[in-house]
């Protein structure tokens, strides 16, 4: 097939962290490598790797190669560990073409020697951060129990006095769900400019945990207790949309309106989520293992290891290209008639484990949530989606007389 861009969240140092959030998915990773003393992305791995990547960007038409370096924890790597990831960049980047780095990080290793790496080589860096300290420390422990809420705001301190440029990364869960407006003008307040937020919502078996809250139309289901609702994180979008839209469009971008506006706009989604297929957004584990996407890092979607296959050839597939159209292929009925299927295609496929209203299987656990934002906000994106497509700058609530 002709090579498309993609995208590859890097696990260097694989799951390993150095806290233990409550709900984090990614820590049971462990249990993929249970001879694994050191989890360490070797040299040879790394070189090859690096290359691979910006030789198949550039066959992709790709002018600006990016890496995003996730976890577990990298920076549990040290600082030598990158200097090294930026001076193979330049070795095998050809001239003409650019590299740009992000690196998704708890910050509590952060100090001012990262800050001045970080700022003098232009990386992102996305913050995980999920309120204030009550709400923050809820979930977000280090592997004794404590705390680590003081401990993130001294490394984000350590990025803004460096002048780094940052992000908020959120998890919406059962503790913040119900506190939108607090959680918008807490991060706000912090002076982030840009801010996502991850809804989170984990299934557990018949023999899980005992007294999981059911979801409510679908008693089927059981779902963790940190889990958030979809009528809770419905309402979360919609109360965080009021403030945004009353006083910061144009001014502090918020990840998933700025994907609806351009889908409101007839433009591609620029995020997975809520594209009509997927199959571009992969994640690579410390030991070369390459898999369909950073959910679905199970055995039964590795495409390869990079030690034995070009990247290239599996990241263009028919194995992944199939993975990315059965999103698509996979809709219920209740999908394919709605009127907002064109800003929500179905969602991520990894969130499709409730039942549509006529009873059929494999529809959003979520889907609850987008239709009542989209009930909310649509008129106003319509709005400025016509502002956009006519080359108006975007504005949200008109000045008061």
């Amino acid at each position: 097939m002709t090579p498309l861009p993609f995208n590859i969240m890097t696990k260097p140092i694989g799951p390993r962290c150095n806290i233990d959030c409550k709900y984090c998915y990614y820590l049971e990773k462990e249990k993929l490598y249970p001879d694994e003393k050191k989890f360490r992305m070797s040299d040879e791995v790394l070189e090859r790797y690096i290359r691979e990547t910006i030789d198949a960007s550039l066959e992709a038409g790709v002018s600006e190669i990016h890496f995003a370096w996730q976890g577990g924890e990298p920076t549990m790597l040290g600082i030598a560990y990158f200097r090294k990831i930026v001076d193979l960049q330049k070795k095998h980047t050809p001239f003409g073409a650019g590299v740009t780095n992000s690196l998704q990080t708890n910050a509590m290793l952060l100090d001012d020697e990262w800050g001045h790496f970080l700022a003098d080589n232009r990386f992102l860096v996305g913050i995980s951060i999920d309120g204030p300290k009550q709400i923050h420390d809820r979930y977000r422990v280090d592997r004794a129990g404590r705390p680590t809420f003081d401990a993130v705001i001294r490394g984000l301190e350590v990025l803004q006095r460096q002048g780094v440029a940052h992000n908020a990364l959120t998890t919406v869960h059962r503790a913040n769900g119900g506190k939108g407006k607090d959680i918008y003008r807490f991060l706000k307040g912090l002076g982030f400019d840009h801010m996502q937020f991850i809804p989170i919502v984990e299934r557990i078996g018949a023999t899980g945990l005992a007294g999981a809250p059911q979801i409510e139309g679908d008693p089927a289901i059981n779902v963790t207790d940190w889990s958030v609702a979809p009528r809770v994180y419905g309402k979360f979008l919609c109360d965080v949309f009021d403030l945004w839209f009353k006083t910061d469009v144009g001014k502090l971008s918020v990840q998933f309106f700025d994907v609806q506006l351009g889908l409101w706009a007839g433009r591609p989604s620029s995020l997975c989520v809520f594209a009509e297929t997927c199959g571009n957004s992969l994640a690579l584990e410390h030991d070369g293992s390459l898999y369909s996407c950073d959910h679905y890092v199970y055995p039964e979607y590795k495409l390869g290891n990079i030690k034995e296959t070009p990247m290239r050839d599996m990241l263009w597939s028919d194995r992944q290209v199939e993975f990315g159209q059965d999103k698509q292929a996979a809709l219920t009925a209740q999908c394919r008639a709605c009127e907002f299927r064109f800003a929500c295609n179905g969602g991520c496929p990894k969130h499709r484990f409730s039942s549509a209203r006529n009873g059929e299987t494999g529809h959003n656990y979520f889907c609850e949530s987008y239709t009542a934002f989209f009930k909310h906000a649509g008129a106003r994106l319509q709005k400025m989606a016509w502002q956009l497509n006519n080359g108006i700058p975007v504005t949200g609530a008109p000045p008061k007389a």
